[in-house]
């Protein structure tokens, strides 16, 4: 046990469930499977080096995830970041479509729809596309992405109404990948 009194044990218990979710978030950041498992070890690394300055009680998931886009910016050059790989690997995990009839046509149309809805959130600037993820996908509350992101409740409200904007109207523009589809 260090000075603290916080154990090993202790980070154990509050950083294990987050690592799918960590994992999901650097993996949408780097498109690139090594990198975000380089990446989460990195965060857990640095986590546990700094966890006797943690205080708990207070987010302790939210501060995972700072150390994690902290980790992430300071391997890049500036936010000028590659585009991103889907954050599901199937579509089992997102939102069932309108359409339950499960047949080739409209399996189809549900693969097209989450491929464009995808190409849509990687064509986000980094900074709107890490707020919708920490918001809607991760359901982070809007206080801990600001905690996350290091920046002010509004602007991440303000990021993620842009983000949810511009997602909305590369869907309904066809810039996303919807192009060739029948209305």
């Amino acid at each position: 046990m260090g000075l603290s009194g916080k154990s090993n044990e202790e980070f154990e218990q509050l950083a294990l469930p987050l690592l799918d979710s960590l994992y999901n978030f650097a993996h949408w950041l780097t498109h690139n499977r090594e990198e975000a498992e380089d990446l989460v070890q990195e965060t857990y690394a640095k986590a546990l080096r700094g966890f006797s300055g943690f205080a708990l009680g207070t987010n302790f998931r939210a501060w995972m995830f700072r150390i994690l886009r902290n980790a992430f910016l300071n391997s890049r050059t500036g936010l000028a970041a590659r585009m991103t790989v889907p954050l599901l690997e199937d579509e089992a995990a997102l939102p069932p479509a309108a359409v339950v009839d499960e047949n080739p046509e409209t399996l189809l149309v549900q693969r097209m729809d989450s491929e464009a809805l995808q190409r849509a959130i990687e064509g986000l600037p980094v900074h709107y596309r890490e707020v919708l993820l920490l918001c809607d996908v991760e359901e982070m509350r809007y206080a801990d992405a600001a905690t996350a992101l290091d920046v002010p409740i509004g602007t991440v409200m303000s990021r993620l109404s842009r983000a949810r904007q511009a997602v909305r109207k590369a869907l309904c523009d066809g810039t996303a990948g919807r192009e060739g589809r029948r209305p």
